[in-house]
């Protein structure tokens, strides 16, 4: 009996330790609509940002209040200059649609649901402008009502999902249409993403994903443990990610599980700059190992200006690199553990194929070469087995980057 439970134990942590670790179809992206329109440098040279990131997918709004505040006048000046840039580079977009003009909505604020003919004309122009977009998502937040008003699950679907789901699959029949787009929680005088989901599937929803925001409940929180699990709560971060699963999955089928906004913050509200580092790396793993999520979004590339907004980015506001930057193009988290054996999980991002790396470990001071060069499979994707005892540092080291990964601790 004990050899074969050591057997178990050994296939086990093989396992963990094979080529390939990651679900097939997951990407991983970012958004930052303020700093692609508006941050420092040349838009090519933001793009080129991105693409140094290794970015599979970048998030992007199209503000319908501010693109046609006049009807029937609308300017796609500045969502034409990032989308087409996106798209020479190669790089997919996720496109969302939010915010209704005053025509549309009866003369009140943007977060006020729209008619629904006017929403869907909409969608369908901006299908048809953007014909090369495959992936959107349909409003922002609407379980929350400073993003919209009222906030209910059967207007949501009546008003704006299922017109915009309609116009945007006429003109593109293999489009890929999100739903739901929920914060994580209620909010002040919102609905929990649970009830959210719940009250959507009594209205007879059209999706092909749901997407949410997982952010988590408290700083404290990782992408594995922490957060709200409790049977009584509906609040839904990555910590339970698994009550995400099962809630849409009795509402909707087995559809596919989007995550277009999720992070965490750096400073006064937040973890420290290492510790954003490595929970990069930790929920990375944590949606390579779940089925059904295709995608996870990372909230910022450059902090907010206001130390009390948000502070979730790669950079500083003056674009001052945090280990975070390091994190997203090189990712790395501990993945199991056998003895003084750490499996070590990560991803090579920049371009596409099999990357080469090296690994690093940090003793007594000084980092030393742990093995010899390794490669991924072919998305960049690896995992390994190394000698590391709790406490010992360890890094990725990409030879065609010339770049180092952010450094995590074994535990």
């Amino acid at each position: 009996m004990r050899l074969v439970l050591a057997l178990a134990a050994t296939c086990a942590f093989l396992a963990f330790a094979g080529p390939a670790t990651a679900a097939p179809g997951v990407r991983y992206g970012i958004q930052d609509d303020a700093w692609l329109l508006h941050g420092p440098g040349t838009l090519d040279s933001r793009l080129d940002t991105l693409s140094r990131l290794g970015v599979d997918v970048v998030r992007f709004n199209l503000h319908w209040d501010r693109i046609e505040a006049r009807r029937g006048r609308p300017d796609w000046t500045a969502s034409d200059d990032v989308l087409e840039g996106l798209r020479a580079r190669r790089i997919p977009a996720v496109v969302g649609l939010v915010g209704s003009p005053r025509w549309a909505n009866g003369g009140r604020a943007p977060n006020w649901a729209p008619r629904a003919g006017d929403f869907a004309t909409f969608a369908r122009t901006a299908a048809r402008r953007y014909s090369w977009v495959r992936d959107w998502l349909i409003w922002n937040e609407p379980n929350q009502s400073r993003w919209l008003r009222p906030t209910v699950p059967s207007l949501y679907v009546r008003a704006l999902l299922n017109p915009a789901y309609a116009a945007i699959h006429g003109v593109k029949p293999n489009a890929r249409v999100a739903g739901g787009v929920t914060a994580p929680r209620a909010g002040s005088a919102g609905v929990s993403p649970v009830d959210w989901i719940r009250g959507m599937a009594k209205s007879r929803p059209k999706l092909d994903a749901y997407a949410h925001h997982p952010y988590p409940a408290r700083p404290t929180d990782s992408p594995f443990s922490g957060g709200c699990t409790a049977p009584t709560c509906k609040t839904i971060t990555m910590a339970s990610l698994e009550r995400l699963l099962a809630e849409t999955a009795r509402a909707f089928g087995p559809k596919r599980i989007w995550l277009t906004e999720y992070a965490y913050q750096t400073g006064k509200f937040g973890v420290s700059k290492q510790r954003q580092a490595e929970l990069i790396g930790q929920g990375a793993l944590r949606v390579a190992r779940a089925p059904r999520v295709d995608l996870l979004v990372h909230y910022l590339v450059r902090d907010e200006p206001a130390a009390a907004r948000f502070q979730s980015g790669l950079y500083s506001h003056a674009m001052r690199a945090k280990p975070a930057a390091f994190a997203f193009p090189f990712p790395l988290a501990q993945a199991g553990r056998n003895g003084s054996r750490l499996v070590l999980w990560g991803q090579v991002r920049p371009r596409t194929g099999v990357q080469t790396f090296r690994l690093q470990v940090r003793r007594g001071g000084a980092w030393s070469w742990s093995g010899a060069t390794r490669r991924t499979n072919g998305r960049g994707f690896f995992s390994v087995a190394v000698a590391a005892p709790k406490g010992t540092q360890l890094r990725l080291w990409s030879p065609r980057d010339a770049a180092y990964s952010a450094a995590i601790v074994a535990s």
